[in-house]
């Protein structure tokens, strides 16, 4: 396809950005979930969320509608996919909204056949706990996962045809926050396999069992990671989970070895990282500075001026935009808000703005300031 030079100028906005380069102006990441952009367009989740043509419907209204660099959504949880194999890690609440309750996929009494060969324990113990299709075995299992799969690739293959036509179309930017999403070693092994209680008891009981385990998982971990399409530009979104709420030396010997191999595995092979970092990390700065170079760091809280200082030399720095402010502040405070940021964050670069939190739902915010405040950073976000 030929881009327009709308969208080589947008992309080259994120590609100054992901070299290092101070780009012509601050550049403004999308981070919204489809439910999102459905609730704005005034669908129903509970019925449009299955369907393609809505979605894309609804993600393009967005993006003509909001100040942004590239298609305004991300689709990756697909509810479609999830009620065919019966899932039960990801459900829809009484709304429609996809919900991620506690899950436990392995026992503890199975960490050693885990950590000899994962694949076979992920295929013959865990999928069929946390898809109860799968667990029913024979030809429907078999049906099911065949039937889900060439749903899933169908929906990727379209929406993501669809959105690199739209993103054109419109004078936006192809470069999405998520060309790929993958995790950290230890939160697959805690977010889908132990759970958060079973975790924070086995780094007490059998941490080395578990320091095996995210090693054995780190291999995985690439190869989600790493798609053919991956490159600096189509990044790797990674969120993290389980770090902020270990003691650093569980942290620094658990969680922290594997999660810095798996960065420096995907930077090796060309493959540049937009990591979602949850919660607090302020005690952990250090640490995240020995990660590749330009990695970019969409941060949900901390100290806008004391990041900038220790990790905005290094890598992107983005985040801290509080979305509660958006719902419940002036139209005068959220600007205010958007210009102390990007009078700390913005100097010598290496800043995209973003918010603390992803938009999951069209209640988050005052959709009318988050009009203003995306059309202000864009105006005043200029180098």
């Amino acid at each position: 396809m030929e881009f327009s030079k709308e969208t080589l100028n947008k992309n080259r906005i994120f590609e100054d950005l992901y070299n290092g380069k101070q780009p012509e102006r601050v550049p403004i990441f999308s981070t919204a979930d489809n439910a999102f952009c459905l609730e704005y367009a005034g669908f129903n989740l509970k019925t449009e969320q299955y369907s393609i043509d809505k979605n894309l419907e609804a993600i393009k209204k967005a993006t003509m509608d909001f100040e942004c660099d590239a298609v305004f959504g991300l689709y990756s949880r697909f509810p479609h996919f999830y009620k065919i194999l019966g899932a039960t890690n990801f459900v829809p609440g009484a709304d429609g909204f996809i919900q991620h309750p506690e899950v436990s996929g392995l026992e503890v009494d199975e960490y050693d056949a885990f950590i000899a060969d994962p694949m076979k324990v992920l295929w013959d113990k865990v999928l069929p706990r946390i898809y109860t299709v799968i667990g029913k075995g024979g030809f429907e299992s078999q049906k099911a996962v065949s039937k889900a799969f060439t749903t899933l690739y169908t929906t990727l293959g379209k929406i993501g045809a669809n959105c690199t036509v739209m993103a054109n179309e419109l004078g936006k930017s192809t470069y999405s926050f998520v060309g790929a999403v993958s995790c950290a070693p230890f939160d697959v092994l805690a977010d889908q396999l132990r759970s958060f209680s079973g975790i924070s008891t086995d780094v007490r009981r059998c941490p080395d069992k578990v320091e095996a385990a995210a090693e054995a998982l780190l291999p995985l971990a690439l190869k989600a990671g790493i798609l053919p399409t991956s490159n600096r530009y189509v990044r790797t979104m990674i969120p993290l989970h389980m770090g902020p709420y270990m003691r650093e030396k569980d942290f620094k010997r658990l969680y922290w070895p594997t999660f810095k191999a798996f960065v420096e595995g995907m930077d090796k092979a060309g493959v540049g990282a937009n990591i979602i970092v949850e919660q607090d990390w302020m005690r952990y700065l250090d640490y995240l500075n020995e990660l590749p170079e330009n990695t970019t760091l969409m941060f949900e809280y901390g100290d806008a001026k004391i990041i900038k200082e220790k990790v905005g030399k290094r890598h992107i720095v983005s985040g801290l935009y509080p979305l509660g402010i958006l719902k419940t502040g002036t139209e005068r405070e959220c600007l205010d808000k958007a210009k102390e940021l990007i009078d700390i964050l913005a100097p010598g670069g290496k800043y995209a703005f973003g918010f603390d939190k992803s938009l999951l739902r069209i209640n988050d915010v005052n959709v009318d300031n988050l009009k203003a405040v995306l059309s202000f950073v864009k105006d005043y976000g200029k180098y």
